[in-house]
């Protein structure tokens, strides 16, 4: 008699498969391919100059000319939102990846070797997220200076002490397993136990937090460009064109209607994968 085979559901075998398997998810994935795919090419697609400005075309409306209208300065709406999707896809990228180059290693370490490295950065970042975050955002682009890059540094340093709490869980769970005590008997050294042993095992919930802080830095980027902390002019950013709409809203009263809907678009596309990975994770844990 030949051995029974086991079958692993496809949710075990391919994660991306069966997010991409959902109605939701598969609709976020496609509209961010689209997202980033125009960011890229802006430069070919933009049917005008995002800075060229006609001071004639003052507010005007949409027409064959300007296909979503013309902004205080008579600059095309619809070709500053495709440059501007460019920040949307990078303002994200840069700071999350400083929370995560932060606080992913001092999660680690906290929670794989505890003691006093523990104790000093978990009151650190409780004193981090007992702060009000854009308040402390502020304070840190007033220190560095305004623009995108330095609102990003910002934005990531305030999101660290979560990618940090996160990773430090995560952390404590799988170091009680035994291939990490077989591990650690064996002679290997605390630095290669984190990176070969523990880093791929909590990789999936580093994974979700990762792409739901994509949505929040996206909403924390148009905060800061609202104000005028962010990106500066002439560049386009979908929340500074929200600024211009909020300061011009007796003259045209439409122009947050195209930023406003990139943005709140851009965001559910991020916290739809995300959760829709937090199942499929969850699911796999299960099983």
């Amino acid at each position: 008699m030949s051995a029974p085979t086991t079958t692993i559901p496809a949710a075990r075998r391919r994660p991306l498969g069966a997010v991409l398997r959902r109605p939701s998810s598969a609709v976020a994935f496609a509209f961010l391919v689209l997202l980033v795919g125009s960011a890229i090419a802006a430069p070919v697609i933009a049917p005008h100059d995002p800075d060229a400005q006609e001071l004639g075309n003052r507010f005007a409306g949409v027409s064959l000319t300007h296909l979503a209208g013309a902004d205080e300065f008579g600059r095309d709406v619809l070709s500053r939102l495709l440059y501007a999707a460019r920040i949307a896809v990078t303002a994200p990228l840069i700071s999350v990846g400083v929370a995560v180059l932060i606080g992913l290693p001092t999660g680690l370490w906290a929670g794989r070797r505890r003691g006093i490295v523990d104790a000093v950065s978990g009151r650190l970042a409780d004193t981090l997220l007992s702060l009000p975050a854009l308040a402390s955002a502020l304070a840190i682009v007033a220190v560095l200076g305004p623009g995108l890059t330095n609102a990003m540094v910002a934005v990531g340093i305030i999101f660290s002490p979560t990618v940090f709490r996160v990773v430090r869980g995560a952390t404590l769970s799988v170091a009680e397993e035994t291939f990490v005590e077989s591990a650690t008997a064996i002679g290997c050294s605390t630095r290669r136990t984190l990176w070969v042993h523990i880093l791929p095992n909590i990789a999936a919930p580093l994974l979700v937090q990762v792409t739901i802080l994509m949505g929040v830095a996206l909403l924390a980027e148009a905060s800061l460009s609202f104000i005028g902390l962010g990106v500066q002019p002439p560049e386009a950013s979908w929340g500074s064109m929200l600024g211009a709409a909020y300061r011009n809203q007796y003259d045209a009263p439409y122009a947050v209607v195209p930023p406003g809907i990139a943005l709140v678009l851009t965001v559910l596309t991020f916290n739809t994968l995300g959760d829709a990975l937090r199942d499929v994770l969850a699911g796999r844990r299960a099983s």
